[in-house]
């Protein structure tokens, strides 16, 4: 009967044990999906590789995800984070996928477009003209994007609209960076769209010139935008509210950083970037860094604009808007 007592008692204390919450000071587990690799995501890299996610005490898996998988992870619970654009926040919505908006990176499209430069110098291109102008050298041609439906293909999209003439002139093909430069050498493609630092690298080399370019603001009517978004499920700030105060930590110090450390982020670039020489990788912060906003929070309007190019890009009808956002944003988080 002892025997059966002191094993009852230690049962006891093994499931009172093994149901019992974790430590305050444990940290907390996380996957982060990011849709690409380029330096559009900067704060992130800083975020990482200096250590601001464990300082917060988050435990986070950043996986790439690429395109719109990275969204689909958050939406079927396989990651809880992800950046994504506003635009694909506001797609999802309006198919009833509703999905919160913690912070923003990017206030800016940070997509632009480049095309060969003897093809634009037979055309006679103005890069000082108007955009409606500038999209014009576009039309007919063969350009390259990183995914169909993603928020790259929505911007050629728009320059065509902005050009006046249907996007579907334009034709599109679907690659990933690497593969793209390589097109872009034996002239497979006319040009492509894409972020730093592939378009920066293109430009410093003398192969192509700058034809729309959304980190100046290219549409002016779109500006701001929800570019690079921290998004996740609603419900999981109601279940595991210190981990989206930590998230949202993390982002504002990042934001802070990169705009008062050039060297320290420029250092982080160069190891994640080992191949890109220095003057693309200081062109590409300068690129970045203007369009992260300090604090990185969330409004209204740049949701209003990334659904406004959904619109425009053809991704979505008019009818289908949301219209308002209550719920999809937050700010927080981040102040």
């Amino acid at each position: 009967m002892f025997r059966r007592s002191v094993l009852a008692l230690l049962t006891a204390l093994a499931a009172a044990g093994a149901s019992a919450p974790a430590r305050a000071d444990a940290p907390e587990h996380a996957v982060l999906a990011i849709p690409a690799d380029a330096i559009l995501f900067m704060a992130h890299y800083v975020a990482l590789d200096l250590g601001f996610f464990k300082d917060a005490g988050v435990d986070l898996d950043s996986r790439l995800i690429v395109g719109m998988g990275s969204m689909n992870a958050v939406i079927a619970g396989s990651a809880e984070f992800s950046y994504s654009s506003g635009g694909s926040l506001t797609r999802a919505a309006a198919r009833g996928q509703r999905l919160l908006a913690i912070a923003n990176m990017n206030d800016r499209h940070g997509q632009q477009i480049v095309l060969r430069k003897e093809l634009a110098e037979a055309a006679h291109f103005d890069p000082n003209a108007p955009l409606s102008v500038r999209a014009q050298v576009l039309k007919g041609r063969n350009i390259a994007v990183d995914g169909m439906g993603t928020v790259v293909h929505s911007f050629v999209r728009v320059v065509a609209k902005a050009g006046g003439y249907d996007p579907e002139s334009i034709t599109v093909s679907p690659m990933q960076p690497a593969d793209t430069l390589a097109a872009m050498d034996r002239h497979a493609i006319d040009g492509f769209a894409s972020a730093p630092p592939w378009i920066q690298t293109v430009v410093a080399n003398g192969t192509a010139v700058i034809v729309a370019d959304g980190i100046k603001g290219d549409p002016q009517e779109l500006v701001p935008i929800g570019s690079v978004m921290l998004v996740t499920r609603p419900q999981l700030c109601v279940e595991r509210k210190s981990l989206c105060e930590k998230m949202g930590h993390v982002m504002a110090r990042a934001a802070t950083f990169v705009h008062e450390h050039k060297a320290e982020t420029i250092a982080v670039l160069k190891k994640r970037f080992p191949n890109i020489s220095d003057p693309v990788l200081a062109a590409s912060y300068e690129a970045v860094v203007s369009m992260t906003p300090t604090p990185p929070v969330v409004e209204a309007d740049e949701l209003a604009h990334a659904e406004l190019m959904n619109v425009e890009a053809g991704f979505m009808k008019p009818e289908e808007k949301v219209g308002h956002y209550d719920g999809l944003f937050t700010a927080e988080y981040v102040k």
